[in-house]
């Protein structure tokens, strides 16, 4: 009697001792999508895993840049890719307000910028100097862009401050936006076949590098401030005179509510972390095979069951 009331207080004593989490909400969970491929399965990935745990989820598509005061105000409640070069101005502006948090961040390390694939390097053997690639500027006409070389921005709303660059370096180049990273796939695509000269806005994670190997253009290095202060970087009075940082964080953040809404959900984005070469063929499941988002996250969970699965225990 003795040894069995001793195991029962021992079983109490460990049950006072682990943590227990309040159940979640049933209201649904908002997660914002965006207008690139990892972005949008990466977040049908956690989504399924949340509804999985017993989670409603919702799917909302939201600005890329406006989303960070969305989840501040509580009307998103999570972000799975806050790339450090496109989003940190706008993520660190939320911060610094309230009601958002730097939830965690994946293994993944990002870059982007100005981007060329190989077949490039033939007709411009300078490079991937950015000096080397302004007196090429010429082979990167288009009727466009007249006698100045073209350089195919991202769509607009990720702000990565191209003709400001342009301006600061004293480049012979026009920037165009392009409308959605499917449009700079299929210029890259088309330039392929004649093996046209083409620069572009690029990024990794993602899975292009396996598809058409390319380098990145070697800008002056990117120091803190140079996108806001003359004296930051080479040329003086000028701001963005740089290129984007080289190893750039990927980051979750998520509401300052969630945590208590849905605890259980909470618990498990901590978890959550993604490696390049998962992030990529989220992407290719995408951009390469053409599935279906929510389609290929499935595919994705079911054949990484052993990445995400501990994310929920």
């Amino acid at each position: 009697m003795q040894k069995l009331t001793g195991l029962l207080l021992g079983a109490a004593t460990l049950a006072l001792a682990a943590p227990v989490l309040a159940e979640d909400s049933s209201d649904p969970i908002i997660i914002p999508t965006h207008n690139w491929s990892s972005q949008i399965v990466m977040s049908n990935v956690v989504g399924q895993m949340f509804e999985g745990m017993g989670n409603s989820v919702e799917y909302v598509s939201t600005d890329s840049q406006a989303v960070y005061e969305a989840i501040r105000l509580g009307d998103a409640t999570l972000e799975l890719e806050v790339w450090e070069g496109a989003f940190g101005k706008s993520f660190n502006a939320a911060l610094e307000k309230g009601g958002i948090e730097d939830v965690a961040t994946h293994q993944a390390i990002t870059r982007e910028d100005w981007w060329y694939p190989m077949w490039t390097k033939e007709a411009c053997p300078g490079l991937p100097d950015w000096q080397a690639l302004n007196d090429c500027a010429a082979k990167f006409a288009t009727p466009e862009t007249g006698e100045k070389g073209r350089f195919l921005g991202g769509p607009v709303d990720w702000l990565k401050h191209d003709a400001e660059k342009v301006d600061a370096l004293g480049m012979n180049f026009t920037v165009v936006n392009a409308g959605s990273a499917a449009a700079l796939w299929a210029e890259i695509a088309a330039a392929e076949k004649d093996k046209t000269p083409i620069v572009v806005f690029n990024w990794t994670p993602n899975f292009a590098e396996a598809v058409w190997p390319g380098e990145f253009v070697n800008f002056p290095a990117w120091e803190a401030g140079c996108d806001t202060d003359p004296a930051k970087g080479p040329i003086p009075d000028k701001t963005f005179d740089c290129g984007n940082p080289a190893n750039g964080y990927l980051k979750i953040a998520a509401w300052d509510g969630m945590k208590d809404k849905w605890p259980k959900a909470y618990a498990a984005l901590q978890k959550v972390n993604f490696t390049n070469a998962q992030i990529a063929e989220m992407a290719k499941l995408v951009d390469v095979d053409g599935m279906e988002p929510e389609d290929a996250a499935a595919e994705w969970m079911q054949a990484n069951e052993a990445v995400w699965k501990p994310w929920t225990e």
